[in-house]
């Protein structure tokens, strides 16, 4: 029975490479995986899936307000699909998040969403929210604060190396932007 999953953590959890993993798992079994991720976020080229520790895969992309139902059902037309992975789940709207779970239970497709939770100012996404409303099943992917605990917030770095307060939600970065931390480490950071 296709399910809704929704993958989340904070960054430099390791998403992409489950992503990445499992599609390969998939593939290795003989099954047809089709990779997305959005069409903005180019770190690694546009249409491409990659990790930090250096795999990656090329994927068609999505744009927000795209018809994610549709998309998927013209990508069935043109053959087999056993499992869709679906990264940067973070950018989807609220609207496209129901056209995904329309997919699941019309199409009868399982997919595997894979996102941030919260942006650096402690708001959940709308696709995230979404997500977390709707998805079958969810997961935590875990990593860990400087201080050995649990990191489940981020923050963002400003040119002079401390956390920002404002700005817009999305702002594409890795290492160099982002740091996950604690909830207390964030409060420090964000002076809250």
């Amino acid at each position: 029975m296709a399910k809704l999953y929704f993958h989340f953590s904070t960054m430099n959890a390791g998403k992409s490479t489950l992503l990445l993993q499992a599609s390969h798992n998939y593939r290795e079994g003989g099954m047809v995986t089709y990779l997305v991720t959005a069409r903005f976020d180019t770190r690694a080229g546009e249409g491409r899936i990659a990790s930090r520790i250096g795999i990656g895969e090329p994927a068609d992309t999505f744009e927000p307000g795209e018809d994610m139902f549709a998309k998927i059902q013209a990508r069935l037309a043109e053959g087999r699909v056993d499992c869709i992975f679906l990264d940067e789940a973070q950018f989807l709207t609220k609207e496209q998040v129901w056209q995904l779970a329309r997919a699941v239970d019309d199409l009868g497709v399982p997919i595997m969403a894979y996102g941030l939770r919260v942006d650096f100012q402690g708001n959940l996404f709308p696709g995230s929210a979404a997500l977390l409303a709707w998805a079958d099943e969810m997961r935590e992917v875990r990593t860990i604060c400087h201080c050995g605990k649990k990191a489940t917030m981020v923050i963002r770095r400003g040119a002079d190396g401390r956390a920002m307060r404002d700005g817009d939600q999305v702002q594409i970065g890795g290492n160099e932007t982002y740091v996950s931390l604690c909830r207390r480490h964030w409060r420090e950071a964000m002076g809250a």
